[in-house]
């Protein structure tokens, strides 16, 4: 984890140069497209529209990432950006789901508990002189297979072949997303702990310094 205000201080251009970028373009564009979704969802309840929605937002998750590392586009806004599109879909998604008897509200409230709880621990990173911990593989892993699964559960909707198919698939997939999602949150609550002790540490030392 890195400590706060460690690396070199970008001037103004550099730090445009970080903020336009395609990736960062295509993190803003999904983030649009959240209240298109959940109006889609709870209005009209155009399922279809809102599932190429939910598809296209994966396929611009992935791609973000990848012309970030293929351009040396990679950005501290981008890495905070990324993450949280991807929080904001999940949690107003899970709140569709929730208000539409797809999921159980139990199921809902894990996911959004694990979200809050690794927000309450931001202040505490902060005083101990860190920034917010990286977004890990296995976090990423997780978000990516609750991508998957709610498309399907959204096509699992009905009495169709398609949807008799698609229901055990997603739900399967949700199943193993939020076991994921609960686990990577695990990990990032083991960071925040050894970080705030070990700047409980570090500040005797700095005052004997002093």
């Amino acid at each position: 984890m890195a400590q706060a205000g460690s690396a070199r201080t970008p001037g103004p251009r550099d730090r445009a140069g970080r903020l336009l970028t395609v990736p960062n373009a295509l993190s803003l564009l999904r983030l649009a497209g959240v209240p298109v979704f959940l109006w889609l969802l709870l209005g009209p309840r155009a399922d279809g529209w809102a599932l190429l929605l939910l598809v296209a937002s994966g396929v611009t998750d992935w791609l973000d990432g990848k012309l970030a590392r293929a351009f040396d586009q990679v950005s501290r806004f981008g890495e905070l950006l990324d993450p949280a599109a991807d929080r904001l879909y999940t949690f107003c998604t899970l709140v569709a789901f929730v208000v539409r008897h797809i999921v159980p509200w139990w199921f809902a409230a894990i996911l959004v508990g694990r979200d809050l709880v690794l927000l309450l621990c931001l202040p505490l990173l902060r005083r101990a002189g860190y920034a917010p911990p990286e977004v890990h593989y296995l976090g990423k892993a997780a978000t990516f297979t609750l991508l998957y699964a709610f498309p399907l559960l959204l096509l699992a909707q009905g009495g169709s072949t398609a949807a008799a198919i698609a229901r055990p698939v997603g739900y399967g997939f949700a199943v193993w997303g939020g076991a994921l999602y609960v686990w990577s949150g695990v990990l990032y609550l083991y960071q925040v702990v050894i970080a705030v002790r070990g700047g409980r540490r570090r500040r005797p030392a700095e005052v004997g310094r002093a």
